[in-house]
């Protein structure tokens, strides 16, 4: 792989917090993203915002609103994940589709390219930066901008199941499974507007857990546990 665009869990880096930022759960992530960009591997982030705000929860807010504070929130998330990345050693760059002042630069393709060529690690905040869509929409999306050769989503669950297996014990574990059967049994990899996204561009998703020891390097170094999702 010489790009992947790599989704972070918001929950999954708040750790056994469940809210705001838990730094060694942080730091064990950036340690991981350094060995592949020490290895030449050109790395995209997207992290979603669940460990600050889940509009849809609220009944209360305006679903446009609701969906603004999302996007604050994974600006919030991406810039503070971007200085702990600084901090062990990577240069990085947060990109947003709208304006946050002198805090991110406005995204766009060309500039993405050029801070990969820079070595940087990209981070892509605020979404897609349109109400109604997910982060895993932006993923896809900036997975098929930037012409990623894979997403790998990085969860607290470690791949794809039949079913719940927090509700269901005996939930069935995928080592790989098509696009089109997550769309056709609602297997909720990700939203179905990115899932039909993956499939109408053909990018592939690799699914696995990010408690895991090393789950990041072993999910591009063949040591893969999770579950791919072909197309």
């Amino acid at each position: 792989m010489k790009r992947i665009l790599l989704k972070l869990s918001g929950e999954a880096l708040a750790g056994e917090k469940h809210h705001g930022f838990d730094e060694a759960t942080v730091m064990v992530v950036a340690n991981q993203v350094k060995k592949l960009v020490d290895q030449g591997v050109e790395v995209g982030i997207v992290i979603g915002g669940g460990n600050f705000w889940r509009g849809r929860t609220s009944e209360t807010i305006d679903r446009t609103k609701a969906d603004q504070i999302g996007m604050l929130a994974t600006v919030m998330n991406c810039i503070y994940v971007s200085e702990i990345f600084r901090y062990v050693g990577m240069k990085t760059q947060v990109l947003t589709p709208f304006e946050c002042g002198s805090m991110t630069k406005l995204f766009s393709k060309d500039r993405a390219n050029k801070y990969f060529a820079h070595n940087m690690v990209v981070f892509f905040a605020g979404g897609t930066g349109h109400p109604y869509f997910s982060t895993d929409t932006a993923t896809v999306l900036r997975a098929v901008e930037i012409e990623a050769d894979g997403i790998y989503l990085a969860k607290a669950i470690d791949g794809v199941y039949d079913s719940d297996p927090k509700v269901n014990p005996e939930a069935k574990k995928y080592d790989e499974v098509s696009i089109q059967e997550v769309i056709d049994k609602k297997l909720a990899v990700v939203d179905l507007t990115a899932s039909i996204m993956c499939m109408e561009n053909k990018m592939p998703m690799y699914v696995f857990g990010l408690n895991e020891e090393d789950s990041i390097v072993k999910a591009l170094s063949g040591e893969f546990n999770g579950t791919k999702v072909t197309v």
